[in-house]
């Protein structure tokens, strides 16, 4: 099967995603490996990001689910302590190599979704 080009995948419904709160978790195939993937929302914008740490490339979260420091104004690896801007991704300190890989994403009709791209695609069952 040939890969999906640009195509828009449900994750949600809108007010699954809390303004600083939980995230919403979902696998991608990204440059041929399963990843985890997770959908946040911040300033009432939705973002949506790879789970993986520019430090080290492990997950991020420090409890399930849960990436934003208390102040909810950034992202944080709970193993290295590396923090990053929830809208963009970018290092915003700690030991990051760069930003986080953005996963683009849309909302209409009281619905998240994340679309594919060349090196992301969704996960086959």
């Amino acid at each position: 099967m040939p890969p999906l080009s640009d195509q828009a995948i449900a994750l949600c419904n809108s007010s699954e995603l809390i303004d600083g709160g939980s995230a919403i978790p979902f696998d991608v195939i990204y440059a041929g490996q399963t990843c985890r993937a997770f959908a946040i929302r911040y300033r009432d914008v939705p973002h949506a990001y790879l789970n993986r740490c520019t430090h080290v490339a492990m997950e991020m979260d420090y409890q399930p689910n849960r990436f934003f420091d208390d102040t909810g104004l950034w992202l944080l690896c709970a193993t290295h302590g590396a923090a990053y801007v929830p809208d963009t991704g970018q290092c915003a300190g700690g030991p990051c190599r760069g930003g986080l890989v953005k996963i683009v994403l849309s909302e209409s009709d009281g619905v998240v979704h994340w679309h594919t791209a060349h090196h992301l695609q969704p996960v086959e069952f």
